[in-house]
């Protein structure tokens, strides 16, 4: 494939000269449910929610025209069918995701070994040396817009800029199959102008907090010092601190030792009751199992993470001599920990589970997120 000139070269030439990165941040949209309107055709333009309906069933992934009533994703599927009494329930095939990630990452490699993939759906991409010749970071991201599509019949979204912070936060300025560029210089006005929920890690919980201090947009954020930040929000203040003024000195990290491989889900409303938590716990022991195996990594300790309305974090973990020898033993360990704990002392707003210990793990690089519209910090 021949490059060309683009509009934005003259940018990106100013940014290498800066000596800043190149990083695209590419996020499929709503994948899981994309990916079964693509193999379903009576699927295409249905609200749909990738899960299991009635009783105690939770929603996995919703596509746009569910979301357009208020579906999200780790919904209890009762409160998503009374939101859209038509949406339609389709069973996870984990199988069909994972080939459809596979065949992502293929157009990907095509241009940067630099890879960082965040999920099945999702990764950063440091194209500063691309393997093209094409120079042009907005270019490379449209080009792998146009493959993925053409390959997988499904849409991305993608954002481009000069760290990984304000990459993410462009990708998902555009979506559904938009493409959005912050050039070197525009970071900081480009955050000022969002409203507080969109910096990633920022919940109802802490947005709430965060408009009874005033605090609603990032020019809002910004004027506050960091003594201030550190002592309404802890150790998440330098973050916020940083992330107000567009830094982000982190590496794209391509082969970097994993330590551990998991997943969390932050809820669109807190969870209290035992069903619900073991409904949550189930989704989350899907989604880290692939991870695993499609890392081929072996663990010995499994952790739950609880985090609870009052951000206070309660951490679980049991151990095992041998590593886990499959799923089964993974997700009754996981069970296990989670029913020591209850009843909870109060609601919560984030769920997580990892495998540590790690023997054998993939050198790729995996954070904890999963394709469900996680919230990190």
């Amino acid at each position: 494939m021949s490059a060309r000139p683009h509009p934005d070269d003259s940018a990106d030439a100013q940014g290498h000269e800066l000596g800043l990165r190149k990083i695209i941040h590419v996020d499929m949209d709503a994948f899981f449910a994309s990916v079964e309107q693509r193999d379903d055709p009576a699927l295409k333009g249905r609200p749909v929610a990738v899960g299991f309906a009635g009783g105690r069933g939770v929603v996995a992934a919703a596509s746009y025209e569910a979301r357009k009533f208020g579906v999200r994703s780790a919904m209890p599927s009762v409160t998503a069918l009374r939101l859209c009494p038509d949406l339609v329930f389709v069973r996870p095939r984990f199988d069909a995701y994972k080939e459809a990630s596979r065949q992502i990452r293929r157009v990907f490699e095509h241009y940067t070994p630099v890879i960082e993939p965040l999920s099945l759906d999702e990764a950063y991409l440091d194209v500063t040396d691309d393997r093209l010749g094409i120079g042009s970071a907005t270019r490379i991201a449209e080009l792998i817009r146009q493959e993925i599509r053409a390959k997988t019949k499904l849409t991305a979204s993608a954002g481009v800029s000069y760290n990984k912070f304000l990459a993410k936060l462009a990708s998902d300025q555009n979506k559904p199959d938009g493409l959005c560029v912050i050039r070197p210089g525009e970071g900081a006005q480009f955050v000022a102008g969002l409203p507080i929920r969109r910096f990633h890690g920022v919940g109802p919980k802490a947005e709430a907090k965060m408009q009874k201090l005033g605090i609603l947009t990032g020019a809002d954020l910004a004027a506050k010092d960091i003594a201030f930040l550190r002592a309404a929000f802890g150790s998440m203040g330098d973050y916020l601190f940083r992330a107000a003024r567009g830094i982000d000195l982190r590496p794209v990290a391509a082969h970097r030792i994993r330590k551990s491989i998991g997943g969390e889900r932050t809820f669109s409303e807190d969870i209290g009751s035992g069903a619900a938590l073991r409904d949550t716990l189930e989704t989350i022991i899907d989604i880290v199992w692939e991870r695993i195996e499609a890392a081929g990594a072996k663990g010995r300790t499994v952790t739950l993470k609880l985090k609870f309305t009052d951000f206070q974090i309660m951490t679980r973990a049991a151990s095992r001599p041998d590593p886990v020898s499959g799923k089964a033993e993974f997700a009754e360990t996981a069970r296990a920990l989670l029913e020591a704990e209850l009843p909870l002392r109060g609601p919560i707003r984030l769920m997580g589970l990892t495998l540590s210990a790690l023997e054998g793990a993939a050198g790729e690089a995996q954070q904890p997120r999963d394709t469900a519209q996680l919230q990190l910090l």
